[in-house]
């Protein structure tokens, strides 16, 4: 037990050292020490330890362009991390995550169909994209939960093939209003490749309340999480009001869903590999599961962008492209070492 605060505090300096290292990472080559001062020398009190020595450019690069691009793929990944340990709490199935249920592929029809009437009909859309993401999430989880459900049970292959069926015609819808757009579509198809490139700090400020009000409900009923662990009925005679925790949790975890689909597009498996790897490491305790979820989850997709930034520089792969290679074949070993609980 005594580890487990240990673990967190060892992953939050890594976070900390992450985000500098990774804000080296491009073509202008700026060292590590000279970005740890620019960052120190920005914080009240401690810029009159540092002296500038550095171009003025180096300042715009890290501050304008590179550290929010950094910080806004910590939060996706960390959002995507907890909203998939939510999901495989809740639903007591590992295989259980917002690409695979169905909730990313939603929350993309949602921030389609925003991005659609901004460009065609110029409409200020009130709330922003996040807004429309969260609603689309939210239906998408709705009809996805209804059409799985069996009894008070949710059999894992239903949960997969309503996934699928679900998110096979959402696409399709996106896959319409890109038709639709006509000269328009390259905004929209841009944004559905999924990647994280030309962000800036509005759109980190834009995420950011969806993303701490999501969480913090969820962590805040992550006790009554872990009792759901042991079956609803049991919960129900533990005096938890299983119905009003399950809408709580799939609310928020929809929430900060849309939030991070809104502005990343689509990033697959990052809520299905991580969650499930913590669980390993530090149990299925969702007090201590879901804030280690977020460090790691966000620490792997600020590494796994700059390898996107690198891997074929001077061309950029958009990262869901590597997430996807990654959570494939996870999916895949995940699929087997749980082939003999599937029922037909």
């Amino acid at each position: 037990m005594t580890s487990r605060p240990i673990i967190i505090v060892l992953l939050i300096c890594l976070a900390v050292f992450s985000l500098v290292i990774t804000t080296t990472i491009g073509v202008a080559e700026i060292s590590f020490v000279n970005v740890g001062r620019m960052i120190i020398n920005r914080i009240p009190y401690f810029s009159e330890f540092i002296q500038e020595d550095w171009p003025s450019t180096w300042e715009t690069i890290i501050f304008n362009m590179r550290l929010p691009r950094v910080v806004l793929g910590f939060i996706v990944g960390a959002s995507l991390s907890i909203a998939g340990a939510a999901f495989q709490g809740l639903l007591r199935n590992p295989l259980a995550d917002p690409h695979t249920i169905g909730v990313s592929s939603g929350a993309a029809l949602g921030a389609t169909l925003a991005i659609f009437l901004q460009s065609i009909y110029g409409l200020s859309i009130m709330g922003g994209i996040p807004f429309f993401a969260f609603i689309g999430a939210s239906l998408a989880l709705l009809f996805v939960y209804n059409l799985s459900r069996v009894g008070n049970n949710i059999p894992v292959v239903t949960l997969l093939l309503a996934g699928v069926v679900v998110s096979s015609f959402l696409s399709a819808v996106i896959s319409l209003l890109m038709l639709l757009a006509g000269e328009h579509i390259r905004g929209i198809y841009f944004w559905l490749a999924g990647g994280l490139s030309l962000k800036t700090w509005s759109h980190v400020i834009m995420v950011l309340p969806y993303v701490i009000v999501g969480s913090s409900a969820i962590f805040y009923w992550s006790r009554d999480l872990n009792v759901i662990l042991l079956g609803e009925e049991a919960a129900s005679n533990l005096g938890i009001d299983v119905n009003r925790v399950k809408i709580i949790i799939l609310v928020a975890a929809s929430l900060i869903t849309g939030a991070a689909v809104s502005v990343s597009g689509m990033i697959g498996f990052v809520g299905l590999i991580i969650p499930h790897a913590v669980r390993m490491i530090v149990g299925p305790d969702h007090r201590i599961l879901i804030p280690t979820s977020a460090l790691v989850g966000g620490l792997y997709l600020i590494w796994m962008d700059s390898a996107a930034r690198t891997l074929l520089a001077p061309t950029e792969m958009p990262v869901g492209i590597i997430t996807a290679f990654l959570g494939a074949p996870f999916f895949i070993y995940l699929l087997r070492s749980k082939r003999k609980d599937f029922h037909f």
